[in-house]
């Protein structure tokens, strides 16, 4: 059977209600203060990264918190696991928020291809080199002396084995914190080096003196805090060359452990248990750093701005952008 097809008064009345009948549905308007055309404002995220860091920080703490001495301090295995709960709490937010934003996790800096791979170890040789340039350079001005073996046997290897594996982790979280998630979003908001300056110096920040907690970061002085956010700077510089930041983190783990174990001077005001030498530091504090350590030493300034002309000229800025600096920002 067909049916009849409509009169022509009744296609007339069907079109004079679709086009007088207001339509079911429509758009809202996304609110600028919190979007822009690609989504979600990159100055939002971070600050949704960074509160689901504090809150994961803020559980870690209390659950490393039970685990204190009366004194507030940590065993050293404590001390591990703390700072491999604290990279967690800077990893998982990242993971989440990248599925989300569907984007590749490499896009943060951490290929997993290059784990441990050349620009890991060319940044541990920058690291041990430059601790020991450091502490020769404060040997000739004669505010520092090497001192004497402290540590021997199988202890040796030990608790060379157990900074090297602290120090690896305590860099991962570091960089991953303030030169990851975080650098790569707020970079599509403001650029690369104004993120750069603005990360640093929360990075300084933080090495300011704290109150004594389970996870707290204590003994830095306002010169080391400095000292600090510049060398964070310089991390930052080899991300904008490199790509990634195993070249970052390589460096920031080989110059802990030389500080820490080898040469076995204060590190952020802390002189560990477990340390190789037993040195000593003479003379004016704006060049041994005082009680802080090294880190504090006006010498610091001279060699951070050495590595940034070497770096400069060993890995220069191509014309154009690299491929991994427009990885930075897309």
């Amino acid at each position: 059977m067909v049916l009849p097809l409509a009169t022509p008064a009744e296609e007339s009345f069907v079109k004079l209600n679709a086009s007088t009948d207001p339509p079911l549905t429509h758009e809202v308007a996304p609110n600028p203060v919190f979007f822009d055309k690609d989504g979600l404002r990159a100055i939002w995220r971070v600050a949704i990264y960074a509160v689901l860091y504090y809150v994961l920080r803020s559980g870690f703490s209390a659950v490393m918190g039970s685990f204190a001495r009366p004194d507030g301090s940590l065993s050293l295995w404590a001390f591990l696991w703390s700072e491999v709960l604290l990279f967690v709490a800077a990893l998982a937010p990242a993971l989440v928020l990248g599925r989300l934003e569907d984007r590749d996790f490499s896009s943060y800096g951490l290929p997993l291809q290059q784990v441990f791979g050349k620009n890991f170890w060319i940044g541990a040789l920058w690291g041990i080199t430059a601790i020991s340039v450091l502490l020769l350079a404060m040997r000739g001005v004669g505010v520092f002396s090497f001192g004497h073996i402290a540590l021997h046997g199988v202890r040796v290897l030990k608790f060379a084995a157990f900074w090297g594996v602290l120090f690896l982790v305590v860099g991962l979280y570091e960089d991953f914190l303030f030169r990851g998630y975080s650098q790569f979003t707020l970079t599509q908001a403001i650029g690369f080096w104004p993120a750069a300056i603005l990360l640093c110096l929360v990075f300084g920040a933080v090495h300011l003196p704290q109150e004594k907690s389970a996870l707290g970061n204590q003994g830095e002085a306002w010169i080391g805090a400095l000292g600090a956010a510049l060398i964070g700077f310089f991390f930052c510089l080899t991300l904008r060359r490199t790509g990634t930041l195993w070249f970052a983190i390589g460096m920031h783990t080989a110059w802990d452990w030389g500080e820490t174990f080898l040469y076995s001077v204060p590190d952020s005001g802390m002189v560990a248990p477990g340390h190789l030498m037993n040195p000593s530091f003479h003379g004016s504090r704006w060049l041994t750093g005082g009680s802080v350590g090294p880190e504090a030493s006006v010498l610091l300034f001279v060699l951070i701005a050495a590595m940034w002309v070497l770096f400069d000229r060993m890995y220069p800025a191509k014309r154009g952008m690299q491929k991994s600096e427009v990885r930075m920002q897309e």
